[in-house]
Protein backbone atom coordinates (compact mmCIF):
# COMPACT_ATOMS: atom_id res chain seq x y z
CA UNK A 1 0.00 0.00 0.00
CA UNK A 2 1.58 3.47 -0.93
CA UNK A 3 2.59 6.01 1.79
CA UNK A 4 2.26 10.42 1.10
CA UNK A 5 6.06 10.41 1.32
CA UNK A 6 6.58 7.25 -0.37
CA UNK A 7 10.30 8.03 -2.08
CA UNK A 8 10.76 11.56 -0.57
CA UNK A 9 14.00 12.41 1.53
CA UNK A 10 13.48 14.35 4.78
CA UNK A 11 15.92 15.91 7.18
CA UNK A 12 14.94 15.98 11.01
CA UNK A 13 16.88 18.44 13.28
CA UNK A 14 16.94 17.62 17.27
CA UNK A 15 14.82 14.28 16.38
CA UNK A 16 16.39 12.11 19.03
CA UNK A 17 14.13 12.83 21.67
CA UNK A 18 10.55 14.81 22.35
CA UNK A 19 8.91 16.23 19.34
CA UNK A 20 11.99 15.43 17.00
CA UNK A 21 11.81 12.06 17.58
CA UNK A 22 7.79 11.49 17.33
CA UNK A 23 8.16 13.83 13.90
CA UNK A 24 11.04 11.49 12.68
CA UNK A 25 8.82 8.31 13.51
CA UNK A 26 5.97 9.88 11.30
CA UNK A 27 7.39 10.70 8.66
CA UNK A 28 9.34 7.37 8.32
CA UNK A 29 5.68 5.39 8.79
CA UNK A 30 3.99 7.73 6.30
CA UNK A 31 7.07 6.46 3.40
CA UNK A 32 9.83 8.80 4.27
CA UNK A 33 13.60 8.41 4.23
CA UNK A 34 14.77 10.30 7.11
CA UNK A 35 18.02 12.07 8.47
CA UNK A 36 17.61 11.97 12.08
CA UNK A 37 19.83 14.96 13.30
CA UNK A 38 20.66 15.50 17.16
CA UNK A 39 23.60 16.67 18.84
CA UNK A 40 23.14 14.69 21.76
CA UNK A 41 23.90 16.86 24.61
CA UNK A 42 21.95 15.57 27.66
CA UNK A 43 21.17 18.82 29.02
CA UNK A 44 18.20 20.88 28.21
CA UNK A 45 20.14 23.84 28.14
CA UNK A 46 22.68 22.21 25.71
CA UNK A 47 25.31 21.11 28.34
CA UNK A 48 26.75 17.65 28.52
CA UNK A 49 29.17 15.80 26.76
CA UNK A 50 27.44 15.08 22.94
CA UNK A 51 26.43 11.66 22.31
CA UNK A 52 25.74 9.90 19.17
CA UNK A 53 22.98 7.54 21.10
CA UNK A 54 20.05 9.45 20.84
CA UNK A 55 20.25 10.08 16.97
CA UNK A 56 21.56 6.04 16.59
CA UNK A 57 18.24 5.10 19.18
CA UNK A 58 15.92 6.63 16.91
CA UNK A 59 17.63 5.36 13.53
CA UNK A 60 17.20 2.06 14.90
CA UNK A 61 13.42 2.03 15.95
CA UNK A 62 12.88 3.59 12.81
CA UNK A 63 14.43 0.41 10.82
CA UNK A 64 13.04 -1.88 13.36
CA UNK A 65 9.55 -1.03 11.86
CA UNK A 66 10.73 -1.47 7.96
CA UNK A 67 11.53 2.01 7.73
CA UNK A 68 14.53 3.70 6.48
CA UNK A 69 16.98 6.01 8.22
CA UNK A 70 20.77 6.99 9.16
CA UNK A 71 22.21 9.29 11.60
CA UNK A 72 23.41 12.66 11.74
CA UNK A 73 25.55 13.94 14.88
CA UNK A 74 26.27 17.45 14.19
CA UNK A 75 25.59 21.12 15.35
CA UNK A 76 22.88 22.26 13.05
CA UNK A 77 24.01 25.65 14.18
CA UNK A 78 27.47 25.85 12.57
CA UNK A 79 27.13 26.74 9.37
CA UNK A 80 29.22 23.47 7.92
CA UNK A 81 27.70 21.12 10.10
CA UNK A 82 24.32 22.31 8.44
CA UNK A 83 25.72 22.26 4.80
CA UNK A 84 27.20 18.34 5.49
CA UNK A 85 23.35 17.59 7.27
CA UNK A 86 21.99 18.86 3.81
CA UNK A 87 24.48 16.82 1.86
CA UNK A 88 24.25 13.64 3.31
CA UNK A 89 20.61 13.34 2.30
CA UNK A 90 21.33 14.59 -1.05
CA UNK A 91 24.33 12.02 -1.48
CA UNK A 92 22.18 9.61 0.53
CA UNK A 93 19.01 9.52 -1.03
CA UNK A 94 19.95 11.58 -4.34
CA UNK A 95 18.15 14.59 -3.58
CA UNK A 96 15.84 16.42 -0.06
CA UNK A 97 12.20 16.66 0.24
CA UNK A 98 11.46 17.79 3.29
CA UNK A 99 13.32 19.74 6.07
CA UNK A 100 11.51 20.04 9.74
CA UNK A 101 13.48 22.27 12.46
CA UNK A 102 13.50 21.21 15.45
CA UNK A 103 16.60 21.31 17.43
CA UNK A 104 16.59 23.82 20.49
CA UNK A 105 17.64 24.71 23.93
CA UNK A 106 16.77 26.39 27.01
CA UNK A 107 18.61 28.88 29.27
CA UNK A 108 15.99 30.63 31.01
CA UNK A 109 16.27 33.77 33.23
CA UNK A 110 14.61 37.45 33.61
CA UNK A 111 15.75 39.82 31.49
CA UNK A 112 17.54 41.59 34.17
CA UNK A 113 19.33 38.87 35.08
CA UNK A 114 20.01 37.06 31.78
CA UNK A 115 23.84 37.00 30.81
CA UNK A 116 25.17 37.46 27.28
CA UNK A 117 26.06 34.10 26.75
CA UNK A 118 22.43 33.03 27.70
CA UNK A 119 21.27 35.25 25.08
CA UNK A 120 23.73 34.53 22.52
CA UNK A 121 23.10 30.69 22.59
CA UNK A 122 19.56 30.42 22.85
CA UNK A 123 19.28 32.75 19.67
CA UNK A 124 22.09 30.42 17.61
CA UNK A 125 20.60 27.30 18.36
CA UNK A 126 17.31 28.20 17.90
CA UNK A 127 17.28 31.23 15.07
CA UNK A 128 20.73 30.71 13.49
CA UNK A 129 20.09 26.83 13.47
CA UNK A 130 16.52 27.00 11.74
CA UNK A 131 18.33 29.53 9.00
CA UNK A 132 21.44 27.33 8.37
CA UNK A 133 19.85 24.60 7.29
CA UNK A 134 17.08 26.63 5.33
CA UNK A 135 19.62 28.15 3.85
CA UNK A 136 21.64 24.73 2.09
CA UNK A 137 17.67 22.90 1.61
CA UNK A 138 17.14 26.44 0.11
CA UNK A 139 19.87 26.24 -2.71
CA UNK A 140 19.36 22.23 -3.43
CA UNK A 141 15.76 22.86 -4.01
CA UNK A 142 16.11 26.27 -6.24
CA UNK A 143 19.51 24.35 -8.26
CA UNK A 144 17.08 21.14 -8.78
CA UNK A 145 13.75 23.25 -9.74
CA UNK A 146 16.11 25.38 -12.16
CA UNK A 147 17.51 22.36 -13.68
CA UNK A 148 13.98 20.55 -13.99
CA UNK A 149 12.79 23.65 -15.64
CA UNK A 150 9.64 23.46 -12.84
CA UNK A 151 8.94 23.68 -9.65
CA UNK A 152 10.06 20.72 -7.03
CA UNK A 153 8.19 19.29 -3.91
CA UNK A 154 9.86 20.94 -1.37
CA UNK A 155 8.68 21.37 2.16
CA UNK A 156 10.00 23.39 5.14
CA UNK A 157 8.29 23.10 8.44
CA UNK A 158 9.98 25.05 11.63
CA UNK A 159 9.58 24.94 14.99
CA UNK A 160 8.26 28.39 16.58
CA UNK A 161 6.17 28.79 20.12
CA UNK A 162 3.22 30.36 21.44
CA UNK A 163 5.55 31.80 23.83
CA UNK A 164 6.69 34.70 20.85
CA UNK A 165 2.88 35.67 21.06
CA UNK A 166 2.24 35.84 25.03
CA UNK A 167 5.81 36.88 26.03
CA UNK A 168 6.59 34.07 28.27
CA UNK A 169 8.43 36.66 31.03
CA UNK A 170 11.14 34.47 31.62
CA UNK A 171 12.77 33.59 28.36
CA UNK A 172 13.18 37.07 26.62
CA UNK A 173 16.18 35.14 24.48
CA UNK A 174 13.70 32.05 23.94
CA UNK A 175 10.72 33.95 22.90
CA UNK A 176 12.88 36.74 20.42
CA UNK A 177 14.47 33.43 19.14
CA UNK A 178 10.78 32.17 17.85
CA UNK A 179 9.34 35.62 16.94
CA UNK A 180 12.24 35.01 14.39
CA UNK A 181 11.85 32.01 13.30
CA UNK A 182 8.47 32.96 12.40
CA UNK A 183 9.61 36.17 10.52
CA UNK A 184 12.28 33.72 8.87
CA UNK A 185 8.91 31.76 7.50
CA UNK A 186 7.46 34.08 6.20
CA UNK A 187 10.03 35.34 4.20
CA UNK A 188 11.19 32.40 3.49
CA UNK A 189 7.92 31.35 1.92
CA UNK A 190 7.66 34.41 -0.48
CA UNK A 191 11.33 33.54 -1.52
CA UNK A 192 10.70 30.09 -2.04
CA UNK A 193 7.21 29.84 -3.92
CA UNK A 194 8.24 30.09 -7.58
CA UNK A 195 10.24 26.70 -6.90
CA UNK A 196 7.30 24.43 -5.12
CA UNK A 197 8.66 25.03 -1.65
CA UNK A 198 5.87 25.77 0.99
CA UNK A 199 7.42 26.81 4.21
CA UNK A 200 5.06 26.82 7.61
CA UNK A 201 5.60 27.29 11.57
CA UNK A 202 4.32 25.08 14.07
CA UNK A 203 3.53 26.40 17.45
CA UNK A 204 3.37 22.88 19.50
CA UNK A 205 2.40 22.01 23.03
CA UNK A 206 3.83 18.84 24.34
CA UNK A 207 5.13 17.52 27.55
CA UNK A 208 8.77 16.66 26.52
CA UNK A 209 12.18 17.90 28.50
CA UNK A 210 12.35 21.20 27.00
CA UNK A 211 8.60 21.60 28.59
CA UNK A 212 8.94 19.98 31.86
CA UNK A 213 8.30 23.07 34.02
CA UNK A 214 5.76 25.16 31.81
CA UNK A 215 3.59 21.97 31.94
CA UNK A 216 3.62 20.76 35.33
CA UNK A 217 0.56 21.85 36.46
CA UNK A 218 -1.33 20.28 33.37
CA UNK A 219 -1.12 16.29 34.84
CA UNK A 220 -1.79 13.92 32.34
CA UNK A 221 -5.19 12.39 32.42
CA UNK A 222 -6.14 9.83 35.27
CA UNK A 223 -7.97 7.94 33.32
CA UNK A 224 -5.84 6.37 30.82
CA UNK A 225 -7.12 8.78 27.74
CA UNK A 226 -4.19 9.78 25.40
CA UNK A 227 -2.34 12.83 27.18
CA UNK A 228 -3.33 15.61 24.97
CA UNK A 229 0.34 17.03 25.80
CA UNK A 230 1.54 14.40 24.09
CA UNK A 231 3.94 14.79 21.05
CA UNK A 232 2.22 12.15 18.99
CA UNK A 233 -0.15 14.66 18.76
CA UNK A 234 1.92 17.01 16.84
CA UNK A 235 3.82 14.59 14.54
CA UNK A 236 0.71 13.93 12.43
CA UNK A 237 0.06 17.92 11.34
CA UNK A 238 3.71 17.52 10.22
CA UNK A 239 3.55 14.95 8.18
CA UNK A 240 0.77 16.18 6.26
CA UNK A 241 2.46 19.94 5.78
CA UNK A 242 5.91 17.69 4.17
CA UNK A 243 3.38 15.34 2.12
CA UNK A 244 2.00 16.66 -1.40
CA UNK A 245 -1.70 17.48 0.26
CA UNK A 246 -0.10 20.39 1.60
CA UNK A 247 1.22 21.93 -1.66
CA UNK A 248 -0.93 25.49 -1.14
CA UNK A 249 -0.41 25.58 2.17
CA UNK A 250 2.76 27.85 3.15
CA UNK A 251 3.69 31.18 5.18
CA UNK A 252 1.17 29.87 7.91
CA UNK A 253 1.58 29.78 11.79
CA UNK A 254 -0.45 26.61 13.65
CA UNK A 255 -0.98 26.11 16.84
CA UNK A 256 -1.47 22.15 17.36
CA UNK A 257 -1.61 20.31 20.26
CA UNK A 258 -4.60 17.12 21.45
CA UNK A 259 -6.11 16.44 18.68
CA UNK A 260 -6.54 20.45 17.70
CA UNK A 261 -5.10 22.47 15.10
CA UNK A 262 -5.82 26.50 15.09
CA UNK A 263 -4.30 28.84 12.13
CA UNK A 264 -2.58 31.60 14.02
CA UNK A 265 -4.47 34.77 12.00
CA UNK A 266 -1.60 37.55 11.27
CA UNK A 267 -1.72 40.80 13.22
CA UNK A 268 -4.24 43.47 11.99
CA UNK A 269 -4.83 46.50 12.79
CA UNK A 270 -7.32 46.81 15.99
CA UNK A 271 -7.56 50.78 16.11
CA UNK A 272 -6.14 53.93 14.25
CA UNK A 273 -5.94 57.59 15.05
CA UNK A 274 -5.60 60.18 12.65
CA UNK A 275 -3.82 63.78 13.60
CA UNK A 276 -5.97 66.60 13.52
CA UNK A 277 -2.44 68.45 12.03
CA UNK A 278 0.26 67.19 10.11
CA UNK A 279 2.12 65.91 12.86
CA UNK A 280 0.78 64.92 16.33
CA UNK A 281 1.88 66.68 19.55
CA UNK A 282 2.01 64.79 22.74
CA UNK A 283 -1.40 66.33 24.13
CA UNK A 284 -2.91 64.95 21.42
CA UNK A 285 -1.64 61.68 21.58
CA UNK A 286 -2.43 61.04 25.10
CA UNK A 287 -6.08 62.23 25.17
CA UNK A 288 -6.21 59.61 22.32
CA UNK A 289 -4.43 56.57 23.19
CA UNK A 290 -4.46 57.06 27.02
CA UNK A 291 -8.19 56.45 27.08
CA UNK A 292 -8.03 53.35 24.61
CA UNK A 293 -5.34 51.29 26.31
CA UNK A 294 -6.66 51.85 29.26
CA UNK A 295 -9.58 50.09 28.41
CA UNK A 296 -8.01 46.68 27.49
CA UNK A 297 -6.53 44.06 29.83
CA UNK A 298 -3.20 45.41 31.06
CA UNK A 299 -0.42 43.18 30.23
CA UNK A 300 -2.29 40.39 28.91
CA UNK A 301 -1.90 40.32 24.87
CA UNK A 302 -2.35 36.92 24.10
CA UNK A 303 -2.97 34.48 27.38
CA UNK A 304 -1.22 31.42 25.06
CA UNK A 305 -2.18 28.73 27.43
CA UNK A 306 -5.97 29.73 27.70
CA UNK A 307 -6.85 30.99 24.68
CA UNK A 308 -7.45 28.14 22.76
CA UNK A 309 -8.98 26.15 26.15
CA UNK A 310 -6.18 24.09 27.71
CA UNK A 311 -7.12 23.77 31.42
CA UNK A 312 -4.99 23.61 34.30
CA UNK A 313 -6.24 20.77 36.23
Amino acid sequence: MSQPLDGLTAVVTGAGRGLGRAEALELARLGAHVVVNDYGRPGRDGSGESSSAPADEVVAEIRARGGSALAHHGDVADHEQARELIGLAVDTYGQLDILVNNAGILRDRMVFSMSESEWDSVIRVHLKGHFATTRFAAEHWRERSKAAGAPVHGRIVNTSSESFLAGSAGQPNYAAAKGGIVGLTTSTAHALAKYGVTVNAICPRARTRMTEDVFAGYAPPADGTVDPLSAEHVAPLVGYLASPAAAGVSGQVLVVHGGMVAVVERPRISAKFAAEKEVFGHEELDALLTPYFAGLPRGEGFAALEFLGLRRD
